[in-house]
């Protein structure tokens, strides 16, 4: 009975710490909404057999972040999805989409039938396609969620637009990259790199403008989202087509 009540004690604290900091009930192992038999089972299946189908493990969250001092609280990643350091461009996405492209144009975008008025995901108006009345990326069409963690989600325009009122921004270069650094009210600072974007197969403005997305749909026109835009001297929350290849500076969920 001992020895039983040991081995459940530890299935009990895998269940957990595999399941800690997702967005599902702590010990929620095949992410079905609740704790019940069927998690232990899908532990036990893992013990015997080495593998985990239909509940991926969360993969543990090296990503750095900081914090400027924000009113929000925002803390803002180091580094832009699939970077390795601060002046890395990182890989470019189209908006909602979570993988590299190999051309970014209306014939390759995940979310329409290969024109600008055939939108089939996040939106509110029948000319540009299907209404779902979607505003806001859901975490599975989020490149920052799916490809580092729950804990971190791509801005929305708020969280970009306080990004430049409240920091001070400055172009400079950084082991020879060309971009921003950002400091916040605390002192504290984030460098962005001047990635530019990519259309078709060609990369535009490299070294000369930096754009990410947010997360937010731009509210006049359902084929765009929300953009953020920077040069020497210039940063503003804009809207760009939605297919465009962009870079992504994630900002990490808040605890509060």
């Amino acid at each position: 009975m001992k020895k039983f009540s040991s081995i459940l004690f530890v299935l009990l604290l895998m269940l957990a710490s595999f399941t800690a900091g997702m967005e599902y009930p702590r010990g929620d192992v095949d992410q079905n909404g609740q704790v019940d038999i069927a998690d232990v089972t899908c532990l036990i299946d893992y013990l015997l057999t080495g593998t985990w189908e239909d509940a991926p493990v969360t993969p543990p969250d090296n990503h750095e972040w900081v914090d400027l001092g924000l009113d929000s609280g925002t803390l803002w990643a180091t580094c832009n999805v699939g970077a390795e350091t601060p002046e890395d461009y990182g890989d470019y996405f189209a908006w909602g989409e979570t993988t590299p492209q190999q051309s970014y144009d209306w014939n390759t975008y995940k979310w329409c039938e290969g024109s600008e008025f055939t939108m089939t995901k996040y939106c509110t108006r029948s000319n540009y396609g299907t209404i779902d009345n979607k505003t806001e990326l859901d975490p599975e069409d989020d490149a920052a969620y799916v490809n580092w963690s729950s804990l971190w989600r791509t801005p929305t325009e708020e969280q970009l637009q306080e990004l430049i009122d409240s920091c001070t921004w400055s172009w400079t270069s950084r082991n020879s990259v060309k971009g921003f650094s950002v400091v916040g009210p605390n002192g504290n600072s984030i460098f962005l790199p001047a990635a530019g974007s990519v259309y078709d197969t060609t990369m535009h403005n490299v070294k000369i403008w930096g754009y990410y997305w947010s997360r937010t749909l731009c509210p006049d026109y359902d084929n765009n989202a929300i953009i953020f835009a920077c040069k020497s001297g210039y940063e503003i929350c804009s809207n760009g087509y939605r297919y465009l290849g962009c870079c992504i500076r994630p900002v990490r969920v808040s605890t509060r």
